[in-house]
């Protein structure tokens, strides 16, 4: 069964079919219509998801995993081969080709410990990022109990200083939660929303006094209804 990394010989078997029935297209018509049977606008987004098909994966940091919900086949994430010492998230080249294949996708590169260490004490993650053409890309850090919901959380978002978009160069990021006793996993790292690359380079983690003001953001919710009836007025405390 051909897919579509074979688009020139079925455009070149097209087109040997319909000269047989006395119709002549071009070369370049007859890929054009393979495009499209494969669901693309035009030839040249297929040659891109041709090409971006052939790149070598990036080799994974010791230690460090691609969290299940990327889609790797969009994204290529590891060390950078042109920068040791820096990983890389990159959208492939033709991420964009089809119309939103990866509209609202995030690719993440994270690394996984155990809390028993730290439990008790709070934790400052830190990391330098830089991005290009970068739709969305931040710095991360949770913490998890043994079941249910997390219990601390972090990734910038609600933060003036926190994620990265467009081209920016390299810029340190941080991350400061509380690790409670009934902490059983720290889990960590950076990603890229949408479209783009973005580095990130010299990860640490170090135990910080309680003087330092831990970034999660402040629970949502009230203390009690207020403002029923749309009056205003500051919310309770």
């Amino acid at each position: 069964m051909h897919s579509f990394l074979d688009a020139k010989h079925m455009a070149k078997a097209l087109r040997q079919a319909l000269a047989e029935r006395g119709q002549q297209i071009s070369h370049s018509d007859a890929l054009e219509l393979v495009a499209r049977q494969f669901g693309f606008a035009n030839w040249n987004m297929l040659a891109a998801r041709i090409e971006a098909a052939h790149l070598k994966p990036l080799q994974l940091p010791s230690g460090w995993r691609v969290a299940g919900t990327t889609n790797e086949w969009n994204y290529r994430l590891g060390i950078d081969p042109q920068a040791p010492g820096t990983a890389l998230i990159e959208s492939r080249s033709d991420r964009d080709a089809v119309i939103d294949r990866a509209a609202g996708e995030t690719a993440v590169l994270m690394q996984s410990i155990l809390a028993d260490s730290y439990r008790g004490t709070q934790l400052r993650l830190t990391a330098e990022l830089r991005t290009e053409a970068a739709e969305m890309a931040t710095l991360w850090m949770r913490v998890d109990p043994l079941e249910g919901r997390y219990l601390h959380f972090d990734n910038l978002l609600e933060r003036p200083d926190g994620p990265l978009d467009g081209t920016r160069g390299w810029t340190r990021r941080q991350v400061v939660l509380p690790v409670p006793e009934a902490a059983a996993t720290i889990h960590y790292g950076f990603f890229l929303r949408g479209s783009g690359k973005v580095w990130a380079r010299r990860f640490t983690i170090e135990t910080v006094g309680p003087t330092v003001a831990a970034t999660e953001p402040r629970p949502r919710y009230l203390s009690r209804p207020t403002n029923l009836d749309f009056g205003g007025g500051p919310p309770p405390a």
